[in-house]
């Protein structure tokens, strides 16, 4: 819960940019942060959304770590090239987007990563935000050994024949039946990808294929109401829904 803390903790948080082994063995960055205490914790793989591997995941994945989470955020553009988030970004929508194999890849070698340290209470769960969140709904759905995933707005997890490319060639919902994690969901109702109707699409198979879900929506939210740097932002939507996340990870991740 907000402000839980007792002011005598002795908190804090080790952080850096590492290189690990991601899909195919290639050597790619991420930013990891974890408490500084070095005992066993849960680890959660945080997936960065289509504006890229930008200054919001690093705090976003900050937040993560302070409640006790030892994260890792993988650079999914890293086989673009370097430069500003931004331009990296524009090259890597301008190729065509990044592709789903590629991501669900490093993730999965972000899993295996964060097993393997020594801090490792030996479970996970993974998390993203727009197109982060339906590539966090997309690995955990083909990859198992995560305790949970929390997909927030992620578009595109319903997508029409003629929405479909190279980089995504599969509607993430035809993977529904392979879900191997509780799925939390937060999304709002002024948004239009996904549009509730799209929403309650989802949360149908879901139910139709017997997965333990939880979805919550929020009135007066649109698309990116965590995004304390847009006028997407929405405070109180953004607060709950933070504690929705902490809530849900402390449920399955809990060793």
């Amino acid at each position: 819960m907000w402000n839980s803390f007792r002011t005598d903790d002795r908190d804090g948080l080790a952080a850096e940019v590492v290189s690990y082994p991601g899909g195919n063995g290639d050597q790619i960055h991420a930013y990891v942060v974890r408490p500084a205490s070095g005992e066993p914790v849960p680890g959660v793989v945080a997936v960065h959304h289509m504006p890229g591997w930008d200054e919001f995941y690093r705090e976003f994945s900050d937040r993560l770590a302070r409640r006790g989470y030892s994260v890792i955020c993988p650079d999914l553009y890293c086989r673009f090239g370097h430069g500003t988030p931004d331009d990296v970004a524009a090259k890597v929508r301008a190729e065509g987007g990044v592709a789903d194999d590629s991501v669900v890849a490093d993730c999965a070698a972000a899993l295996a990563w964060l097993n393997a340290q020594p801090d490792s209470n030996g479970r996970a769960g993974i998390i993203g935000t727009c197109s982060g969140g339906r590539h966090a709904l997309l690995t955990a759905s083909r990859v198992t050994g995560f305790g949970a995933v929390a997909d927030l707005w992620g578009g595109g997890v319903i997508a029409a024949a003629e929405e479909l490319t190279p980089a995504r060639p599969v509607p993430v919902i035809d993977y529904t039946a392979g879900l191997s994690a509780p799925l939390l969901g937060l999304f709002g109702n002024d948004d239009r990808y996904p549009a509730p109707a799209q929403v309650d699409q989802h949360e149908a198979e879901l139910e139709r294929h017997g997965k333990t879900f939880e979805f919550h929506r929020y009135d007066g939210a649109s698309h990116g109401f965590f995004y304390y740097h847009t006028p997407m932002y929405r405070p109180e939507a953004a607060m709950d829904g933070w504690e929705k996340v902490f809530g849900f990870f402390a449920r399955h991740l809990s060793a």
